[in-house]
């Protein structure tokens, strides 16, 4: 069965990239929570889906990661890192994470460097959008947008070794083709919907 991976947490349900949000993933028996980490202007780490505005309070990863311990997996993403060089927001992000922690980017770059500093962690590099399978070479799995995914790409990742999970899905009947091509894991912003329509295919 796909993994369920809570997108932004359970956002269908709280806001999303909220300490709610995770909380209700747990709750339904989400096996991952993703979220988005970024760098304030005083560098700060916090979660947040677009770039921090000093307008709003957002919670840092140090706070998500004490929820989610020991209670969930965790799938970070990297938003734009090259942004944040100067706050060293790579590799102060893996000094955080546990060793089952997943990080996830568009951007074959900052995974590379991930995988020079922890090569034992997991990575998603996101295809489409300008990035091939190729450029995917050291990745743990592929991550594809649904909207852009077809049978044969997810075929081709499968066969060339990577694991293979999709984002954002929140229609059963999708959930159920894609555990049919037997995807990897699903990035849902509904995941107790997920879990329940899986557990009864």
């Amino acid at each position: 069965m796909p993994l369920v991976i809570a997108h932004r947490g359970a956002s269908w349900d709280e806001p999303e990239n909220t300490l709610p949000a995770f909380r209700r993933a747990i709750e339904v028996g989400a096996d991952y929570v993703e979220f988005d980490v970024h760098a304030t202007k005083d560098g700060r780490l916090v979660v947040a889906h677009d770039r921090p505005r000093a307008s709003r309070t957002y919670p840092t990863l140090e706070e998500v990661l004490e929820l989610t311990a020991g209670r969930i997996g965790v799938m970070l993403e990297l938003k734009h890192p090259y942004l944040y060089r100067r706050h060293d927001i790579v590799p102060r992000t893996l000094e955080l994470v546990e060793d089952d922690a997943v990080i996830l980017s568009f951007e074959p770059g900052a995974l590379r460097t991930i995988r020079r500093l922890r090569p034992h962690l997991r990575t998603i590099q996101h295809v489409g959008y300008g990035v091939s399978l190729r450029r995917a070479a050291d990745a743990w799995a592929v991550g594809f947008a649904n909207e852009r995914v077809s049978p044969r790409a997810v075929a081709r990742a499968q066969s060339a070794g990577f694991g293979t999970t999709v984002y954002t899905v929140n229609e059963p009947a999708r959930m159920l083709e894609l555990a049919a091509l037997g995807v990897t894991g699903i990035f849902t912003d509904r995941p107790d919907l997920a879990r329940r329509t899986l557990a009864a295919r």
